[in-house]
């Protein structure tokens, strides 16, 4: 890790993130993390799903916030260009200023060619995000007309509230075809804390799930939600926020997962819709983590779609 002159801007290691759903199944057909799948939509590889490269920013919000980060971290970010496996990427935090409670975040990759870009704040009273402006101009301004996505409305709630569990070993089904422990071994950065042998160390006596794995828990179940996409047709994530509140999400906890549509919208390759998903622990019913996902389907994975 290595600070720089004013602005401070924190530099992470260059990384390799790893690709972990190329098995992932959609309605009995492939994602666009499958490589055959991403060809036909014109993509140069199957790209690396975007929460991944949420984890390269941990260690330097962390040497930042410390203990804070971990129990009222905010990472909220756009999407940019995809990655694929082998490709490098590092990641960057902008600090305006000394006890700044919000900074930007970059990654590229090696070649410079940008990532994502976005902010992370931390709590209880976060500053605007980078998704907050993202989210009004989306609600300020409805698609006219919806094809794959119309039977979607906003504040539509998901059908049921479902169980997620954050045992290390559990599977997570098709759309997330892995466990933690299994991410734990490829995760890009390896931190104590996430670590469910080593999680009587931490605070809260319980390792912290990852930041990377919150979108895992919130869309795992997500089939069941009642939120119907015309098929067959292949979706991607095009902006996510993840937002603690109060406390870390538990390895060995128990979550409900509650899901609410709170935006429509469409652009030239895709129809797309926001989720927003809280975690409730079951023991306590103690709400402790959003999760915003910015869902998009293209368009031209989905046959005979309207043409202008």
């Amino acid at each position: 890790m290595q600070l720089s002159e004013t602005p401070m801007v924190i530099t992470g290691p260059v990384r390799v993130p790893h690709q972990m759903l190329a098995e992932q199944v959609y309605d009995d057909h492939l994602s666009v993390h499958d490589d055959e799948t991403a060809e036909k939509l014109g993509l140069i590889g199957a790209p690396i799903e975007g929460p991944t490269h949420f984890s390269q920013f941990e260690p330097l919000l962390a040497s930042l916030w410390g203990e804070r980060w971990f129990s009222d971290g905010c990472l909220s970010a756009h999407f940019l260009n995809m990655v694929v496996d082998g490709e490098e990427v590092q990641a960057t935090v902008t600090v305006p200023g000394p006890g700044a409670e919000k900074v930007q975040i970059d990654a590229a990759k090696a070649d410079g060619t940008p990532v994502l870009t976005g902010t992370a704040s931390v709590g209880p009273d976060h500053a605007e995000t980078a998704l907050s402006p993202r989210v009004a101009k989306a609600q300020a301004n409805p698609p006219e007309r919806l094809v794959i996505l119309d039977q979607l409305s906003v504040g539509q709630q998901g059908a049921v509230a479902d169980i997620v569990s954050t045992a290390p070993d559990v599977h997570y089904g098709d759309l997330y075809p892995f466990t933690i422990n299994a991410k734990l071994e490829r995760i890009t950065e390896k931190m104590a804390w996430h670590d469910p042998e080593r999680g009587a160390e931490t605070p809260w006596g319980w390792a912290a799930v990852p930041i990377e794995m919150l979108s895992v828990l919130a869309n795992s179940g997500s089939k069941d939600s009642g939120f119907v996409v015309r098929q067959p047709s292949v979706g991607l994530f095009i902006d996510l926020e993840v937002r603690l509140l109060g406390q870390p999400v538990l390895v060995g906890h128990d979550y409900w997962v509650e899901r609410e549509i709170i935006a429509l919208a469409e652009s030239r390759r895709t129809e797309s819709y926001w989720v927003r998903n809280r975690l409730v622990d079951v023991a306590t019913d103690t709400a402790v983590a959003e999760v915003l996902l910015h869902n998009g389907v293209f368009k031209d994975s989905y046959p005979d779609y309207p043409q202008d």
